[in-house]
């Protein structure tokens, strides 16, 4: 083949691959099998090795290069990306409506509505044709730079070759349904965790900081947005949109021009059905003015433009069977029903058990093995029975009773006085041991990674560890005949067992599971007395000084210390050298400089996970709570704050942006 058939060759592979991506990541319409796809992919690779001259930067084959990032670089953004405003319900998007013809003076807007994707907003930059940058929201003036991570999106053109000197966009990066739950088989084969939800999935895989990594994750985008271009002269939003498809960027087609807001409640109704067909997850529609000339003279609040709203559909339910009730014996011997339900797909994911919580619960909602049940998932991701369909019942339900021994170690249960909690007393059942176990290897506690509960559950069945202690007297050759277990997932285990050692003294009390002490009351512990002996000495009237300790907790504590059986764990651990004292003196936490102030914070956060920021405000003397109330002192809004920063507005609470916080902790 000569230099010309060549190109036109490589030219027209690169054109199908680039459709056939589309229809696989995007719509979930494949006309190849896998087979026909990889034929195609090694054609056009054995092409570009033969002629290299002809490769290009943007062929499907150079999507991914270079070494790991160390850490992700800032962007600011030329134009802040600003979050929606809400509407639940039909008349919230009519109330939006009134604001805007109130706004316009009485003129009758039309509206763009378009499907709202559930995933990761990103702010894409081309120049001179060719993608040269991507970021993530941040807090809306700030992202992180994750272009080497966004150029692996295979239906994300890296050059616009009849696109204007200047060109940056804004989209949403989202994780296929069907790429969520391949990557969540491959994490659980893998004893990983799984995501939650393809969003956090989304999420998570476009801020690895190996390339290679989110390549392999199956990720897609669609652009909603045109932010910043030179010498386009357009009226409306739907023709923006018509222009970049044309460019030959990938739009999202789910989106129409509505004439009024009773049009667009009609959508809406639609789409609330519709939506499950999609082979991606969207969580509500986006509703915009669609002439930019209106748009621009609504123009925007502090956080939100006035010209949009992002409608939310309603939380999702699905109706199943109660088949079984099961019993399960946590770390704390607390006997938790599980309702097992006949497998239904809701909200995502396919959902074949619900915790039922207690025997309260059970008797309030009236759950009996056999009934019919409506169940959402709360959050949109633990599932949750809602409520019994009475009317389906055909009386042969079953009627649960909470056992009165204990299903690990038959101990006779006990309920304590004012506790909702069954409880098995047997400190050494075994179904208390594991779970205490895995607790201990967590990763807010000791944080062993690679140690999770199909591992713990093989080292005790082989007799290799009876308690926590053990796990650091572990050996190669007592790791190699568990199944799955190479030689070098033994050495990365006994290396990851090692490191946990050196996790200090905050860690290592919420790893032992003391009663009513989490991971927040730990770390104070820890920064108030420095070691495990003082902690261990203390009286509860000593404890309860700490303003974090309540009496309960106080009680747990010293009886936590004054239990024989804990103290020789202790002595165990002690003795394989897990650090039990605090890197820092003591501080008293009034020289901290978020002394006496409650902090919440809500939505993402660019540079850190919530938890990790919680910590940090834990560290610097401050109170990290979950809720607002007059006590707060300032809330913290990261992307998508929701109903927190709402609440915070309402009682006059300061609200600071993440890069506001990190200038007030700085200073």
């Amino acid at each position: 083949m000569d230099m010309e058939h060549a190109r036109r060759r490589i030219e027209e592979l690169r054109r199908e691959i680039r459709r056939h991506n589309y229809l696989y990541y995007v719509l979930d319409q494949p006309v190849l099998t896998d087979a026909e796809y990889d034929a195609l992919y090694r054609e056009l690779l054995e092409l570009e090795e033969q002629y290299p001259e002809l490769i290009t930067a943007d062929s499907p084959t150079r999507r991914v290069g270079g070494e790991p990032l160390k850490a992700f670089g800032q962007v600011r953004h030329r134009i802040p990306l600003l979050s929606l405003d809400n509407a639940f319900n039909a008349e919230e998007l009519r109330a939006f409506d009134r604001r805007v013809k109130q706004n316009l003076g009485g003129e009758d807007p039309e509206y763009m509505v378009e499907a709202k994707i559930d995933g990761l907003a990103v702010a894409l930059t081309y120049e001179q044709g060719r993608f040269v940058q991507g970021a993530t929201r941040g807090d809306g003036e700030v992202g992180e730079d994750i272009t080497e991570n966004l150029k692996t999106i295979q239906t994300l053109p890296l050059e616009l070759p009849k696109a204007p000197p200047l060109l940056e966009v804004r989209g949403e990066a989202f994780m296929p349904k069907k790429a969520f739950v391949r990557l969540n088989a491959e994490r659980e084969a893998n004893g990983e965790p799984v995501f939650a939800n393809p969003r956090n999935a989304a999420a998570g895989s476009l801020r690895q900081l190996d390339p290679k990594v989110t390549a392999k994750r199956s990720l897609a985008v669609f652009i909603y947005a045109l932010a910043q271009t030179e010498g386009l002269e357009i009226s409306t939003h739907a023709a923006a949109l018509d222009w970049l498809e044309q460019l030959g960027l990938p739009v999202n087609p789910q989106r129409r021009l509505c004439r009024d807001i009773e049009e667009v409640i009609a959508l809406a109704e639609e789409w609330a059905v519709l939506r499950h067909q999609l082979p991606y997850d969207i969580d509500g529609l986006v509703i915009k003015v669609n002439k930019l000339s209106q748009q621009q003279r609504l123009g925007f609040t502090a956080k939100s433009p006035r010209w949009a709203i992002a409608y939310k559909f309603p939380a999702e339910q699905a109706e199943t069977v109660v088949e079984d009730i099961e019993i399960t014996v946590g770390r704390t011997g607390v006997l938790t029903p599980t309702a097992v339900l006949r497998p239904v797909f809701v909200a995502g994911s396919t959902v074949s058990r619900a915790s039922l919580h207690n025997q309260d619960i059970i008797r309030e909602k009236d759950v009996r093995i056999g009934d019919h049940v409506l169940i959402h998932k709360a959050g949109d991701i633990i599932p949750e029975v809602v409520r019994v369909l009475k009317e389906k019942r055909s009386g042969l339900e079953r009627e649960f009773v909470m056992p009165e021994h204990c299903p690990a170690c038959g101990s006779k249960v006990v309920r304590p006085e004012g506790e909702v909690a069954v409880r098995c007393p047997n400190r050494f059942c075994p179904a208390q041991n594991r779970e205490a176990i895995n607790h201990f290897v967590s990763r807010e506690a000791m944080n062993i990674e690679g140690l999770g509960p199909a591992v713990v559950n093989q080292l005790l069945e082989a007799g290799l560890i009876r308690d926590a202690a053990d796990l650091y007297n572990l050996r190669e050759e007592d790791l190699l005949p568990l199944e799955r277990m190479g030689k070098k997932s033994a050495q990365n285990l006994l290396q990851a067992i090692a490191a946990s050692k050196e996790r200090g003294l905050g860690p290592l009390l919420f790893a032992l599971g003391i009663r009513h002490v989490g991971a927040k009351a730990a770390k104070t512990l820890a920064r108030h007395f420095g070691s495990m002996e003082k902690l261990a000495a203390a009286t509860q009237e000593e404890l309860q000084q700490i303003p974090e300790v309540g009496p309960k907790m106080a009680e747990a504590i010293v009886q936590f210390f004054a239990d024989e059986h804990n103290r020789n764990l202790l002595n165990k651990l002690k003795a394989a050298g897990v650090k039990m004292e605090e890197d820092a003196d003591p501080v008293t936490v009034d020289n901290l400089p978020l002394a006496g102030q409650t902090v919440v914070i809500t939505g993402t956060l660019s540079r850190m996970g919530r938890k990790e920021a919680e910590a940090l405000v834990e560290q610097l003397g401050g109170k990290a709570s979950s809720s607002v109330s007059k006590k707060t002192s300032f809330v913290v809004a990261g992307e998508n704050p929701g109903s927190k920063l709402e609440k915070a507005r309402a009682l006059g609470i300061p609200v600071l942006s993440e890069e506001e916080f990190w200038q007030k902790i700085s200073n």
